[in-house]
C-alpha cells in the first residue's frame, strides 16, 4: 500500500526558516490540499517530496523508501509545479520523449499520454507556442508517464480560464477516483470545497490545521487566517 511518512522535515532559506519540524502521514487514496498564505512552506513542502529540492533536516519515506532513493521515488511520485517546467524550445514530442527515457518507460506510454490528454494534434509543435492550459496538459502527462501512485500539484488552475480550470478538475477527481494519491496546493476556498477529503494548514512554516474539510472550515484557523 503507498504511504508516505513525513518525520519533522525542515527548510532554511538565507538563515531564515521557509518550513519548521512538519510532520503528518498519507495513506492510499487521498486528495489533500494543502494550504496557507503565501510564503507559508507549501511549495517548498512539495518540491521537497517531488526530491526537487532538498531538506535541511527531518525526513520522508515514499512507500518505505527515503527521499535519497531518487530513482525509485521519481517512479512512485508525479509532480505538476505551478509554472511548468518544460523545455520550451523543443517540441510536445520531444518533452515527453525525454522524461519517458528518464522513467524508463515504453514509448507506447508516451503516446497513450498524447491521445488522453489531447495533445496528438500537437505532437509536434514547440511548447513556447502553446496556451497556458496546453502547457500545464503536457506537464501533466510527463508526471504521469511513469504512471505513479502518488501526484503532487502545486497551484493546479493558476492563472487557467475558468473552462480549463474546470477540466483540470475533472482530472484531478478522474485520477483520484482511479485510485492514486494526490496532493495539490490551493488559496481558494472553492477549489478546496470542491475537491479535497482533507486539509492541511502551512502558517509561517508550521503545521496548524490537519483534519477534514468540514472541521477546517468551522475552524478558528480558517476564520484566522482567512476571514480576518
Amino acid at each position: 500500500m503507498m504511504r508516505i511518512e513525513i518525520h519533522d522535515l525542515t527548510k532554511v532559506f538565507n538563515n531564515e526558516r521557509g518550513l519548521h519540524p512538519v510532520g503528518f502521514k498519507v495513506e492510499k487514496g487521498g486528495l489533500i490540499a494543502v494550504i496557507g498564505h503565501n510564503g507559508a512552506g507549501k511549495s517548498t513542502l512539495l518540491k521537497i517530496l517531488a526530491n526537487w529540492i532538498l531538506p535541511d533536516g527531518g525526513e520522508a519515506l515514499v512507500d518505505g523508501l527515503p527521499l535519497e532513493k531518487r530513482r525509485a521515488v521519481a517512479r512512485k511520485i508525479g509532480f505538476v509545479p505551478e509554472t511548468p517546467n518544460l523545455f520550451e524550445f523543443f517540441s510536445v514530442e520531444y518533452n515527453l520523449k525525454l522524461f519517458a527515457r528518464l522513467f524508463q518507460t515504453p514509448f507506447s506510454r508516451m503516446e497513450y499520454v498524447l491521445k488522453e490528454f489531447g495533445l496528438a494534434p500537437f505532437r509536434r509543435c514547440n511548447v513556447q507556442l502553446l496556451s497556458k492550459g496546453l502547457k500545464q496538459r503536457v506537464s501533466i502527462g510527463r508526471a504521469l508517464l511513469a504512471d505513479p501512485p502518488m501526484l503532487l500539484f502545486d497551484e493546479p488552475t493558476s492563472g487557467l480560464d475558468f473552462e480549463m480550470t474546470h477540466e483540470i478538475y475533472r482530472l484531478l477527481k478522474a485520477f483520484h477516483a482511479a485510485g492514486k494519491t494526490i496532493l495539490f496546493t490551493s488559496h481558494r476556498p472553492e477549489e478546496i470545497k470542491t475537491l479535497a477529503t482533507r486539509i492541511i494548514v502551512l502558517h509561517q512554516g508550521y503545521l496548524v490545521f490537519d483534519g477534514p474539510p468540514d472541521n477546517y472550515f468551522q475552524s478558528e484557523i480558517h476564520e484566522k487566517l482567512y476571514l480576518s
